[in-house]
């Protein structure tokens, strides 16, 4: 009996010494899977870090590369930007130089109009004095506009020109027109009728007086009665009241102007 319950006690043992062996394996398993868990999770960790650094390069190399083509566009622009400012600069000296000339050209042209609205003057006094006031007007907003310091050298030699032109017009046109004219002291309206400068006419609007300007004498003279009618028909004419036809009309002496 006491041997079998020694022998009973020592498998007893033996079986609680393997129990115990066994569950100490487990513990150590245990630890060993949770640390190795633990090493997986830093490692997933880690590597997830490392894909965000890495995804970061990435995004400021491409950043880094636009930036660098915007630097490359930008000398290229300033390289164009070099050139324009290099061809301005050439064009202001051209329009300096241009200014120098055309301020010597407004030295030179100006007394050359100065001259010439003198003359135009000179020639409507001296000429026959058909529309005299209103050509001397002409002249004086000539020599007025002469003095002002807005309207270009370009604009002034224009209309010195334009008024030379319609003194060249009246030489080769006829005209009708209305005015008045001093009788032996009484005043009266009549129809003038220019020719050119050939001839200067009136008829007062009675049809009974008709007189052609004397350039030499400077005064009218009378022109007899078988003109009347030639007047009349010219007058019509030049008011394109009647078609254009050849009419003998009475011719002055032409006057030199000096």
């Amino acid at each position: 009996m006491s041997t079998l319950n020694h022998a009973r006690l020592f498998i007893g043992g033996v079986i609680v010494s393997v129990s115990m062996c066994g569950v100490s394996h487990a513990a150590n398993l245990d630890t060993a899977l949770s640390k190795g868990e633990k090493r997986v999770d830093q490692a997933q960790s880690s590597q997830k870090k490392i894909d965000q650094i890495d995804a970061k390069i990435r995004e400021d190399e491409r950043e880094y590369r636009g930036v660098l083509k915007e630097v490359e566009g930008l000398n290229v622009y300033i390289d164009q930007l070099n050139k324009q400012l290099v061809s301005q600069a050439q064009e202001l000296k051209n329009i300096e130089a241009s200014i120098r000339q055309v301020v010597l050209i407004e030295r030179q042209v100006s007394p050359l109009m100065l001259r010439m609205i003198d003359a135009l003057e000179h020639f409507v006094r001296a000429d026959v004095p058909f529309l005299y006031e209103e050509r001397m007007k002409r002249v004086k907003g000539l020599k007025d506009m002469m003095g002002r310091s807005d309207v270009t050298v370009a604009e002034k030699y224009r209309k010195v020109m334009a008024a030379y032109q319609t003194e060249m017009d009246y030489g080769r046109t006829i005209e009708a027109y209305r005015g008045e004219l001093d009788m032996a002291g009484e005043i009266r309206e009549v129809d003038y009728l220019r020719t050119g400068r050939v001839a200067w006419v009136f008829q007062t609007l009675d049809g009974q007086h008709i007189g052609v300007w004397n350039q030499a004498g400077q005064t009218w003279d009378a022109l007899d009665s078988q003109y009347k009618s030639k007047v009349l028909q010219a007058i019509r004419i030049a008011r394109e009241q009647a078609a254009p036809s050849l009419i003998q009309m009475p011719i002055t002496a032409a006057v030199e102007v000096k």
